[in-house]
Order: C-alpha cells, then sequence, then structure tokens
C-alpha cells in the first residue's frame, strides 16, 4: 500500500516507517469517529434538555456515558475528561429536574 504520497509524507523510505505511518493514518481516522460520535451524542442529549423530556433525557445521558467510557477505555480521550463530562452532564440533567 505504499505510494508515493505515503513515502513523501513520512519523510522516509524505509519500510517501518512506512509502515509506522500507516498505522497512525489509521488510529488518526479510528479516533476521530470516537470523537465524533461523542459530540454527537452529546448535543443530541442537550437538544433534549432543551425539550425537556425526562425519559428521553436520562436514556441519552446514558448512552452519553457509554460512548464517553469507550472513548477513555481506547485512549481516545483521557479517564479525567471523560469524568468530567459525565459530572457537567449529570448537573445539567439534574438542574433541569
Amino acid at each position: 500500500m505504499p505510494n508515493e504520497e505515503e513515502a513523501k509524507q513520512a519523510k522516509k523510505k524505509i519500510p517501518s516507517a512506512l509502515k509506522r505511518h500507516r498505522q497512525s493514518l489509521k488510529r488518526q481516522m479510528v479516533n476521530k469517529m470516537r470523537k465524533s460520535r461523542v459530540k454527537n451524542i452529546e448535543a443530541k442529549l442537550n437538544a433534549l434538555i432543551k425539550e425537556g423530556n425526562k425519559e428521553e433525557v436520562q436514556k441519552c445521558l446514558s448512552k452519553c456515558f457509554s460512548e464517553l467510557d469507550k472513548a477513555a477505555k481506547k485512549g481516545t480521550i483521557h479517564i479525567n475528561k471523560a469524568n468530567n463530562k459525565k459530572s457537567r452532564l449529570t448537573a445539567r440533567v439534574a438542574k433541569m429536574a
């Protein structure tokens, strides 16, 4: 799979450097996907909080916690950042009630 563009980006034509570069691109894509999932579920939760539907908010909060935990477990975001977000979201939901 190494092509000219990859070789230029890696700046070395050493096979191990090319492989590391390919791996980093794959990881970057996966991390971006995970962060996007977290942001989307948070936006959905915020919209539900504005609407004021408590049952839907609780379901969405659970999904949000799950996505944050998955992202933290895989190292996409730091575990403390995930915990801070969960705490703040829980406070917003409690304030809504």
